[in-house]
């Protein structure tokens, strides 16, 4: 049986992970994306080269784009929208002369994943990211100053909320609002007014209107990915419920059954992310897999723990909310019948030990993803006895 394809997400060459320490935490693929290109711009293609070329001088594969981003144009097919349409069209092509033919993105609105905290102290002294439901509202009610936010938030939340904000200095508010938009790597804050703005261009949308779009977008590079045999993946909403007066579409099983069939595809995928999915309430990430399995090609693996209100915290890889063996034996099965191994990857690792004192991406320091790395490998080796 054949093994899946370790991977490590890598940010380019101001990464403070070398791909040195990626050869040594056992990885053999990469998984990039060129941050310095503006959302919506052409990838060029010496760009694309140069990346590629500094990644196998390192003897590594650049094996999977996370992400080729999805202007907000896009998402809200403004009028503009078939322009950034021609853009992704062209970035897709240019990656598929390279021989980069596996893509993640998301559609999630205005920001990417969103956490309030991004250094909870564990029980071991190690730092994890933290979605705080408590906090988020203290960021909706005090700091963004939603119209309409409170009908959001349960009573117990609403008034935790009011208790906690009462406490909080002025630099424990700026924290919290920085932690909260810091958008994605490598680009700048998102700022409250524009912030304003989109979620009221949102509510015009709505959830179904997103979803249209999402279509639309995927109908729209459909015949591209077709010709060039590029394999696009979404990535779930994370956290996996509408925050802030913004929809999501990616979140739930009908969520992925209504963009698997939508667009019945075989170029749209779906990147299976263990902890985005893992943080909902209602999800059960393994009837999740098993429902759209044949339309995973690519894995996320971490996990998270929950409490009573649904706020969570990412746990150890093999700890958590998430039962990673069952994951781990319905994905090697389901790479047992592909020609091609599915690529996974380790995600949102402690920060611990020597990180502890370096500054690196959070959730993304060397030795937290290290660790959960070589748990899943030896997960994998017990689940399939194949060494």
């Amino acid at each position: 049986m054949k093994k899946l394809e370790q991977t490590w997400r890598w940010y380019g060459p101001n990464d403070p992970v070398s791909l040195q320490d990626v050869k040594q935490a056992g990885a053999t693929g990469i998984v990039s994306a060129l941050h310095h290109i503006a959302h919506g711009e052409v990838w060029p293609l010496e760009d694309i080269k140069a990346r590629k070329a500094i990644i196998e001088a390192a003897g590594l594969t650049w094996s999977v784009v996370e992400s080729v981003p999805v202007h907000e144009a896009i998402k809200t097919r403004r009028a503009d929208a078939a322009q950034y349409i021609e853009n992704y069209k062209t970035s897709l092509r240019n990656l598929s002369a390279c021989g980069l033919k596996l893509v993640c993105y998301n559609f999630m609105p205005v920001l990417d994943w969103t956490r309030t905290q991004l250094d909870l102290e564990m029980t071991d002294g190690s730092k994890a990211l933290y979605f705080n439901w408590i906090d988020l509202a203290i960021f909706d009610l005090y700091i963004l100053k939603r119209e309409g936010a409170e009908s959001d938030y349960s009573a117990s939340i609403l008034k935790r909320a009011e208790d906690k904000y009462a406490t909080l200095n002025e630099q424990e508010l700026v924290d919290l609002r920085i932690n909260v938009l810091m958008g994605i790597p490598n680009e700048k804050e998102i700022e409250l007014e524009t912030l304003r703005e989109s979620i009221n261009e949102y509510k015009a949308i709505g959830t179904q209107g997103l979803k249209e779009n999402l279509k639309f977008f995927l109908s729209s590079i459909a015949e591209v990915c077709t010709e060039e045999g590029i394999k696009m993946t979404i990535h779930p909403d994370d956290p996996p419920y509408p925050i802030l007066g913004l929809p999501r579409i990616a979140s739930t099983l009908a969520d992925f059954n209504y963009i698997i069939k939508e667009v019945d595809q075989p170029f749209n995928g779906v990147c299976f992310c263990t902890g985005s999915l893992g943080a909902g309430v209602e999800n059960n990430a393994l009837e999740i897999f098993n429902a759209v399995k044949e339309r995973v090609y690519f894995a996320h693996l971490r996990n998270v723990t929950k409490d009573d209100d649904g706020s969570f915290y990412e746990a150890d890889h093999l700890g958590g909310d998430v039962n990673m063996y069952e994951i781990m034996k319905a994905l090697t099965e389901e790479n047992a019948t592909r020609e091609k191994s599915i690529p996974f990857r380790p995600d949102h690792g402690h920060q611990m030990l020597d990180d502890l004192a370096k500054v690196t991406n959070p959730g993304y320091s060397a030795i937290g993803r290290l660790r959960g790395l070589a748990e899943l490998r030896g997960l994998e080796i017990g689940v399939t006895g194949n060494y």
